[in-house]
């Protein structure tokens, strides 16, 4: 049975990608397909809300290239999930367990009927604003998806709640999504990026947190 914890609150809408960012997603409107693992050519679908904008599938391919030696048994966290891609993807590859976190409702609708259909009892969402959440009590991860809203500064507020509230396991990879114009927030001390990419407008890089 899928355990999940939706505890509704407000939070920041995202905003919509730009044109070449979609570049690549699957074609047909509000689904996507899972690229890989147990689930792959599986579709899920998403809400209509134009602030959802899903990782498209050849960043996600580049994405799990670079996590394939950590990902079998990985806890993951998807932070600001929206639709879920990333978390799915995680679990479809052999990752133990993911947290889904967002704080649009209708999105976490979605991200239950979705874990439910695939039987993914390992998947948690909660529905809640990511800072939120962080201020909770701090559980370990591996793997971390960080893809905010451009126009914010969640970013850099997200790197430096997991970095000082315990929340990432020794070694834990951070993947963080922002626009490839803009430079990094300031890493947390013993941060080290281990790969980045670009792909148009959008800049992705995974991060190497220092061993605690």
């Amino acid at each position: 049975m899928l355990v999940s914890n939706m505890t509704r609150s407000a939070g920041p809408a995202k905003k919509p990608r730009a044109a070449s960012k979609t570049a690549g997603a699957a074609a047909l409107p509000n689904k996507l397909r899972v690229i890989g693992g147990r689930w792959r050519g599986t579709r899920i679908e998403f809400p209509p809300v134009a602030a959802l904008r899903p990782t498209p599938d050849r960043v996600r391919e580049t994405l799990f290239n670079w996590l394939q030696p950590a990902i079998a048994g990985a806890r993951c966290l998807d932070l600001f999930a929206g639709s879920g891609v990333l978390g799915i993807e995680a679990l479809s590859r052999g990752a133990s367990y993911v947290e889904l976190v967002d704080s649009e409702p209708s999105a976490g609708r979605h991200l239950q009927q979705t874990l439910t259909r695939l039987g993914a009892t390992q998947g948690v969402v909660h529905v809640t604003d990511a800072m939120r959440y962080l201020d909770g009590a701090a559980r370990q991860f591996d793997i971390v998806f960080l893809d905010p809203p451009y126009a914010s500064s969640l970013l850099q507020k997200a790197c430096d709640k997991l970095a000082a509230a315990g929340w990432l396991a020794p070694d834990a990879l951070v993947y963080l999504e922002c626009p490839a114009q803009e430079p990094l927030p300031q890493l947390p001390q013993g941060w080290v990026v281990h790969r980045a990419k670009r792909a148009g407008q959008v800049g992705y890089h995974l991060l190497r947190a220092a061993r605690a």
